[in-house]
């Protein structure tokens, strides 16, 4: 890993040169070294250095006027810290190295009933990588058409693998039943989401209890779960509600999708399938700008410890992407890429507005430069509290040249 984050806003680079990871309680000011072009891409500056690990040493960042963070450097220009490797080892120098950078942490994603189930189908569908999928259903014909390679099948013995009928009860007798299997598939697991559509029986039953048993071994949490279209009636409804009241009180922070929300950014010839996979594409687009900030080489990466950092006993969430073609030189879009991530109509009517954490990925190709990036960054501090711990990340994308893409996650929201 590269680095941990912007400590404060573009505080140089890299986290053991710059400290916390938050954002938190100060705004800093950047000041460009002479010479340095608006138009120079982050790409060309880490040439200029001739260093990886030197990214922004472009660029300066204050804590007061008088207060200048600086980079430890060698006589050569680069960086002075280095692992170090052990000379007595038997493993060759370049996999000691190898090893001091590696240790991706395992997540997962979790498919809960029918609904669950076919956003996990979506997911792998859309070649999402650095994540493992497990679907759990109470429907055993549902379950042979998934795409998942791992699958469980929630009380066998109970359902006879015929579903729950729309009966929470049953759906969540049939995950106490398989529990002891469910805990050996999150044994290891770093980081689990779980997806299920609310108001039915296996989502709406399920979920919580497979939710407890991911807790239970320590994973970090988080629930992306939908509620009904108004035309499913108020019965079904307040089974959602009832069943997101449980399911909050078991995953450390929860994302709602109200389906009747999708009439917001459906048009009258989206086809039905078409406006559920918009609904998966928030679930696909948050799990996607996390791994990514992990496990995409990029300038500013995070570890795990900074994601549970913003994720940890933070209730109620809101996920949000934007992205735009780019300009040289046109911040203007950037921060259109940002407003765009953080007004999702999608979304329980919710916003960054007294959020406690927020995670923030920014995605370019190699012509990204230093301006939009920090156009970008700066829009979304702009949106939160002064105390919410923000963090960033950035990383390259082969295939977004000319593209900027800003990825929201906010948790503690209010209300939540």
């Amino acid at each position: 890993m590269f680095g941990r984050v912007w400590g404060r806003f573009l505080p140089l680079v890299y986290g053991d040169f710059v400290g916390s990871t938050a954002f938190s309680r100060s705004v800093y000011r950047t000041e460009l070294i002479e010479g340095f072009c608006p138009r120079q891409s982050l790409s060309r500056a880490v040439l200029s250095t001739g260093c990886r690990s030197c990214a922004y040493a472009m660029a300066r960042s204050y804590q007061t006027p008088t207060q200048t963070m600086a980079m430890p450097r060698s006589s050569a220009g680069t960086c002075v810290q280095k692992p170090e490797l052990d000379e007595s080892s038997p493993l060759p120098q370049q996999q000691q190295q190898n090893n001091v950078l590696t240790g991706q942490p395992r997540i997962m994603v979790v498919g809960v009933g029918g609904a669950g189930g076919n956003a996990v189908n979506n997911m792998i569908a859309s070649s999402l990588p650095g994540v493992e999928f497990l679907v759990a259903n109470t429907d055993a014909q549902a379950l042979k058409m998934s795409l998942s390679p791992s699958r469980v099948q929630l009380g066998a013995s109970l359902t006879e693998g015929l579903g729950a009928g729309a009966r929470p009860d049953i759906g969540r007798a049939a995950a106490e039943e398989a529990y002891e299997t469910l805990k050996r598939e999150f044994r290891g697991a770093h980081l689990v989401f779980v997806t299920a559509g609310m108001g039915g029986g296996t989502g709406t039953g399920a979920a919580p209890i497979i939710a407890r048993a991911a807790a239970e071994l320590g994973c970090l949490t988080v629930a992306v779960v939908t509620k009904p279209f108004l035309f499913e009636g108020i019965v079904r409804t307040k089974i959602a509600e009832q069943g997101i009241d449980e399911l909050s009180q078991q995953v450390d922070t929860i994302l709602v999708i109200p389906n009747q929300n999708l009439f917001k950014v459906a048009s009258p010839r989206t086809s039905f399938l078409d406006a559920f996979r918009l609904a998966d594409h928030v679930l696909y687009n948050g799990v996607r700008s996390i791994t990514d900030l992990m496990t995409v080489p990029g300038l500013i990466n995070l570890d795990f410890a900074d994601v549970r950092s913003v994720v940890k006993e933070m209730g109620r969430a809101m996920m949000g992407t934007g992205e735009v073609e780019m300009e040289a030189g046109n911040e203007e879009r950037a921060i259109r890429a940002s407003e765009a991530a953080i007004c999702n109509p999608l979304l329980d009517e919710t916003s960054l507005r007294g959020a406690r954490g927020v995670l923030v990925n920014i995605t370019g190709g190699m012509d990204m430069t230093l301006f939009e990036v920090d156009a970008a960054a700066n829009r979304i501090r702009e949106e939160v509290d002064p105390d919410a711990n923000i963090i960033f990340g950035s990383t390259f994308d082969a295939t977004m040249q000319g593209r900027l893409r800003v990825s929201v996650l906010a948790t503690g929201i209010p209300g939540g």
